[in-house]
């Protein structure tokens, strides 16, 4: 048709498909001019070579369009394996110093190991049993290794780990990031890796305490407080990437340049004072100093009150209370510095309460309590005879109140419940006290704990019961800048 010569095939009968067997005779002649040579076949070497080009070509084109690669939240913090679960939680245990300071050896240190788990320890979740300085010989040997007292632990360390282990506990070592420990035996200082190898591979141990006494001259560590003991970090971290195991690592650097800042990218606890000892004015005076970085614990990383002293000197009932509840519930470790084989029926009661105990180890809520009151002094004043009263904190199962009695005589201690940050306004609140271990009612608006005895505590876990009762006045508990839909303050 005219105006159509392009289309294809041509509508002629000399242009008919071929619909019979190529190979007749008959198509042969007919088509004879038109039909092509017959086509080369592509050899398989050929199709390799394309096939490999095209895919080349789809996977630049895929590559160059693909959308950003999702990189996995590292579970590694500085030093610090989180994959591994060691130390999220503040541990708990045994150490040797508070009650046998330098008289120690196998004999006491695996008879402690043993009273622990005849009174129970480890079923309220106390598990190491940590030795402490004096243990070796004060030289190394010649290869340069430290060496275990032959005196003190004849049958050397390993067995004393293995009896450890065989109990069901873990065991914990110490030393120091100088030259020698405070006891002026060997220092881990230039050994880092040697003494990490040490410790944990053939020795068996599982938490490293590391001291800060005997620091080298300036000229030769040429670090701050953070270097220093990034040096011991880092052994244990390359020590981890090596074995798949994670030594539990301690700073005891007793609170020097802010640790809270910086440790937890090192290690899993770190001191924050001077050493604890067993008078009321030490337990005032090291939570004085916490209550102002209370905030600072949380999983992995926690500050380290110092060990307790719970059943030694001439603490009271009460005030061996206050202090087990305030490092408990301010999240620091709890390690036990007692004669276990002394401990009376009280000592064990305060040590093995098993609700202040939870909040310690509440896998949900990582951080402590903090103040949200001073009481005695106006808030925020630096008082070591008279900390903060009024404490709180979250948990899994509510939230979580102190009430500190720094006073020689009894008192009444009373909050609204909205200072709390973890109070909502116009709700009741069930009261468990976490010390009788009973439940007190509902607290609306506000809560009064009668008669405090000196230097006692009061811990209670508050649960949300549902919208406080209709009619509640005033129409704020905390008047301040409280308004009527009208744009009336009522605290006017």
């Amino acid at each position: 048709m005219p105006g159509q010569q392009g289309r294809y095939p041509p509508q002629t009968p000399e242009f008919e498909p071929l619909v019979s067997d190529e190979r007749d005779p008959e198509v042969l002649s007919k088509y004879q001019n038109l039909l092509a040579d017959e086509p080369r076949r592509i050899s398989p070497k050929m199709l390799a070579i394309g096939f490999t080009a095209s895919m080349i070509v789809l996977g630049i084109i895929l590559w160059y369009f693909q959308p950003p690669p999702r990189v996995p939240k590292s579970e590694v913090v500085g030093y610090v394996d989180h994959s591994t679960g060691v130390g999220k939680l503040p541990f708990m245990g045994y150490n040797t110093w508070n009650a046998y300071a330098c008289n120690i050896n196998e004999t006491v240190v695996l008879e402690s190991a043993r009273l622990m788990k005849s009174l129970g320890l480890p079923d309220v979740g106390y598990e190491y049993v940590g030795i402490d300085d004096c243990y070796s010989e004060k030289q190394r040997s010649p290869q340069g290794d430290i060496v275990a007292s032959k005196e003190r632990f004849p049958s050397g360390m390993r067995k004393v780990t293995d009896e450890i282990h065989s109990l069901g506990l873990k065991a914990g070592i110490y030393s120091d990031s100088g030259w020698f420990t405070c006891q002026l035996y060997p220092g881990s200082y230039g050994n880092e890796e040697r003494d990490a190898k040490l410790f944990q591979e053939e020795w068996g141990f599982d938490l490293l305490k590391y001291d800060n006494c005997a620091v080298p001259f300036d000229s030769v560590i040429k670090e701050g407080m953070v270097g220093k003991y990034t040096r011991m970090a880092k052994a244990l971290s390359d020590l981890t990437k090596k074995t798949g195991k994670q030594m539990l690592f301690s700073l005891c650097q007793w609170g020097r340049e802010e640790p809270w800042l910086w440790a937890r990218k090192l290690g899993h606890t770190w001191r924050t004072t001077d050493d604890i000892n067993p008078s009321w004015g030490s337990i005032t005076d090291l939570l004085n100093r916490n209550s102002f970085y209370a905030w600072a614990s949380d999983f992995y990383g926690h500050n380290d009150m110092d060990m307790l002293e719970v059943g030694n000197g001439q603490l009271t009932y009460d005030e061996a209370k206050s202090h087990f509840t305030a490092w408990a519930l301010m999240k620091s470790p709890l390690v036990i510095g007692t004669h276990l084989k002394d401990a009376t029926k009280e000592t064990l009661e305060i040590l093995t309460n098993k609700e202040i105990i939870a909040i310690n180890q509440d896998p949900v809520f990582g951080t402590g309590i903090t103040p949200f009151r001073w009481g005695v002094n106006p808030d925020w004043t630096w008082n070591w005879t008279h900390p903060a009263s009024f404490w709180s904190g979250q948990s899994q199962n509510g939230t979580v109140f102190m009430l500190l009695n720094t006073l020689g005589t009894p008192v009444d201690l009373s909050f609204t419940l909205t200072e709390s940050p973890w109070i909502r306004a116009g709700r009741q609140y069930s009261v468990r006290d976490l010390w009788t271990h009973t439940e007190n009612g509902t607290a609306v608006r506000n809560f009064t704990a009668r008669a405090v005895p000196p230097h006692g505590v009061v811990a209670l876990l508050m649960k949300d019961a549902g919208d406080e009762p209709e009619g509640t006045q005033p129409p704020c508990a905390r008047p301040e800048w409280c308004m009527r839909e009208d744009g009336r303050r009522i605290d006017q």
